[in-house]
């Protein structure tokens, strides 16, 4: 049984924007990545789960219950952390986690504590004069303390150092190993690969793809940036053929999607001066995901 079940879910704000006729499932026990550029309708489809939307058509249940009609059932045992969170500035962080659970019924939350201690936050401050980093911890421990078995996670280490951002991906893994069901939206490709057992890729509201990480890494573009001692090297270089993504005073940005081989060959064959990887956004992983389905 899916513990997520969303069937022909639609809703559009005009031509390309919303979600458009969304089928998906995820079994208990499953971490699901929900990868797509800004504007792609992770957060619209999130919300639905959430009963924040109604549907033009199509419907979204969580573990059975029809997310508009019992909203109230899923927020009390589901972990929830919104994109942007909008938090009570007045209160302490810790008058915020004690209002949280008394929402959910429950007088002691039993991981508070602990995840309080993992990402290194004192709650006692008031919410207002916390960073947005501080802010970002206090809704991770939020969406964990009551240790739901369902996670719904919105962009989750948006303003976290690396430190914490390595902190949540080894909770994550955790969590895996509990049999919890997780679903997560994010921009970091590096997190998804090391948390998520199956990746949706949206594209203008539409599921372009629906994949497995391992399958993911496969597809993946990566841009490395060759250096030069002289520009002959590097125009006998261009010579090869290869997908050149950036021309630059004795350095070419390569593109490389499947195996290495061809451009290591070509590397052998010229001098170069150094060799480094290019920091790529997720949207340049999709861009590069999308030619080769569209090849």
């Amino acid at each position: 049984m899916s513990v997520i079940d969303i069937r022909g879910l639609t809703k559009s704000y005009g031509p390309g924007k919303g979600i458009f006729d969304l089928t998906l499932q995820i079994p208990r026990g499953e971490v699901f990545g929900y990868l797509g550029p800004n504007g792609s309708g992770k957060t619209t489809t999130i919300r639905h789960l959430l009963g924040f939307l109604n549907a033009d058509s199509g419907a979204c249940s969580v573990s059975g219950m029809d997310c508009r009609t019992c909203a109230a059932e899923i927020h009390r045992t589901l972990g929830y952390l919104p994109g942007e969170i909008a938090f009570f500035d007045e209160m302490r962080g810790s008058e915020y986690l004690r209002f949280l659970a008394h929402m959910r019924g429950l007088r002691v939350c039993p991981r508070e504590g602990e995840l309080l201690a993992r990402f290194d936050l004192d709650p006692s401050g008031r919410i207002r004069r916390m960073s947005k980093g501080m802010k970002q911890k206090l809704g991770l421990v939020a969406a964990f303390m009551h240790d739901p078995d369902i996670l719904i996670l919105d962009e989750p280490t948006s303003g976290l150092d690396p430190l914490m951002q390595q902190a949540f991906v080894e909770l994550i893994q955790e969590e895996k190993t509990q049999g919890k069901t997780i679903l997560m939206s994010s921009h970091s490709f590096e997190e998804i690969e090391k948390t998520c057992d199956r990746v949706g890729i949206l594209r203008a509201g539409q599921l372009s793809a629906l994949v497995d990480v391992a399958h993911l890494q496969a597809s993946r573009r990566r841009v490395y940036a060759v250096r030069f001692d002289s520009e002959e090297d590097k125009q006998a270089f261009l010579a090869e053929g290869l997908d050149i993504t950036a021309d630059y005073p004795l350095r070419l940005d390569v593109a490389v999607t499947g195996s290495l081989q061809p451009f290591t060959r070509a590397l052998a064959r010229h001098p170069i001066a150094g060799l480094d990887v290019v920091n790529q956004r997720l949207e340049d992983i999709f861009i590069g995901y999308y030619g080769e389905q569209s090849a």
